[in-house]
């Protein structure tokens, strides 16, 4: 085990990583500061701005900002999104916050993986690898500290003991060069409470992540994933979402439950600008009664719209405007990170 010899983990400890669709306290999200980043940063915040106030039509908002940007970030947001003045140096709260866990007592607790930027793509990111003990000391909950670099992005969980992860991104030499796979995954079962994880090929072609999993699939329901379609042979990543598909295929879960697959497609017609701009329906967010999911404004989002309502029929469906945060490689789930309700 590569986390501390003398450590009890979460999974000892009797806790586990929640899914998604279970009950939040509220979300977090990080305002956009990464100087030259963006391409257009006043237009990226209005499109977080949309994205958190879609969010709290179902449940509250923590919007972490810099000193310096609070005056800004507050007239923006509204009164109705709580902020929380804190040090960062991005604005991707999926990867530099915690994952949350939880016991049957309805205690919390989080897991605090290293946080490198992706590989170490962007400097400084001491700020945002120090966020996650911020955020579970705001949350008051426990610590679980693991040596593993590795993102929230990165895993998609049933709440029952499934895990998906991706060979391209955790066990990049970029991130964990000394571990083996086989480490890495004894590490996300312990501190995630996990039984079984399933590998996915991922994307190699995905530069910026290096194929996060919630781009490409992810658990929907219990047996359930949802995973992006291959699409025609002429689709750039249809031998990329074709192999995903394949490694899918006669999956069973932690319970034993053959794994039902539902397909999207990307919004391969979006307008986009440069090489990072993403394209994910998978990357939505699901909320308290409620799905957030991208608008690109193409035909493909009525289809997708539909899927989500007949996937989650006690769950409104909002649609929000998402091209100035698909420009830097990431989409709604991206942004936004749950803290479980205790």
């Amino acid at each position: 085990m590569r986390h501390a010899e003398d450590m009890v983990t979460p999974k000892q400890s009797g806790f586990r990583m929640p899914a998604e669709w279970e009950h939040h306290e509220r979300s977090w999200m990080m305002w956009p500061t990464r100087a030259g980043f963006w391409d257009d940063i006043a237009a990226t915040k209005r499109d977080y701005v949309g994205v958190a106030h879609a969010i709290r039509e179902f449940e509250p908002v923590t919007m972490a900002v810099r000193p310096q940007d609070a005056a800004e970030a507050r007239s923006m947001l509204g009164g109705d999104i709580e902020l929380a003045i804190t040090p960062i140096d991005d604005s991707w709260a999926r990867d530099a916050g915690p994952c949350f866990v939880v016991n049957d007592l309805g205690a919390r607790a989080g897991v605090n993986f290293r946080f490198n930027a992706w590989g170490g793509k962007y400097q400084p990111h001491d700020k945002d690898d120090a966020f996650a003990s911020y955020v579970l000391a705001q949350a008051n909950a426990k610590t679980f500290d693991s040596r593993l670099i590795a993102e929230g992005g990165g895993v998609s969980v049933d709440g029952e003991g499934t895990i998906l992860t991706t060979e391209t991104c955790f066990p990049n030499s970029n991130r964990n060069p000394d571990w083996s796979r086989d480490e890495i995954e004894r590490e996300l079962k312990e501190m995630l409470g996990g039984d079984k994880v399933i590998w996915l090929p991922g994307n190699a072609e995905e530069t910026e992540t290096d194929g996060h999993v919630d781009g490409i699939a992810t658990f929907v329901a219990p047996g359930v994933v949802l995973v992006e379609g291959a699409g025609d042979a002429s689709s750039p990543w249809h031998d990329i979402n074709l192999a995903n598909i394949k490694a899918l295929e006669g999956q069973t879960d932690a319970k034993g439950r053959r794994i039902k697959l539902v397909t999207i497609p990307e919004a391969l017609e979006a307008e986009s600008v440069g090489d990072r701009f993403c394209r994910s329906y998978v990357n939505s967010y699901l909320v308290n009664g409620g799905v957030i999911m991208p608008r690109y404004g193409i035909r493909s989002d009525d289809l997708v719209r539909e899927t989500f309502e007949a996937l989650f029929p006690g769950r409104t469906v909002r649609q929000v405007p998402i091209a100035n945060i698909a420009v830097g490689g990431g989409g709604i789930h991206c942004i936004t990170q749950q803290e479980p309700a205790a």
